[in-house]
């Protein structure tokens, strides 16, 4: 009964997505600051982040919020990207990463060989590193 009557409330509106799912996130994140703090401002900003948050679910205007959402996610792509390298080269414990000197094209070379000739594949140059 309750699940219907939620479906029929959500029924052509935007529902959750990414930049609302952040918003509700850093609201978490701010009222727990705000426990330890204090502080008023926090609260409100807290609130208005929570409030946003709801209105994007809410809303009937499908497609601006999906728009948003898009140029939300395009500005974040860049970042992902790199927290994702930096988190696959954490759990790889095969290889050993380095930079061309030359033209900073990222290399992998097993880890363990001692000191080693490395060639780029981009540029062709070729620099000593211990593995």
């Amino acid at each position: 009964m309750l699940r219907v009557k939620l479906q029929q409330l959500m029924y052509g509106r935007n529902g959750p997505d990414a930049l609302g799912n952040v918003a509700l996130w850093a609201s978490l994140a701010l009222w727990a600051v705000y426990l330890f703090t204090r502080l008023i401002p926090l609260y409100l900003v807290c609130l208005a982040l929570i409030g946003y948050a709801l209105f994007r679910m809410l809303s009937r205007q499908v497609d601006r919020r999906r728009e948003e959402n898009t140029l939300f996610l395009t500005a974040l792509r860049p970042l992902r990207r790199k927290c994702g390298a930096i988190s696959c080269r954490l759990r790889d414990r095969e290889h050993r990463y380095f930079r061309c000197p030359n033209c900073g094209q990222q290399l992998r070379v097993p880890r363990g060989k001692g000191r080693i000739q490395v060639t780029c594949r981009a540029c062709g140059i070729s620099f000593e590193e211990k593995s």
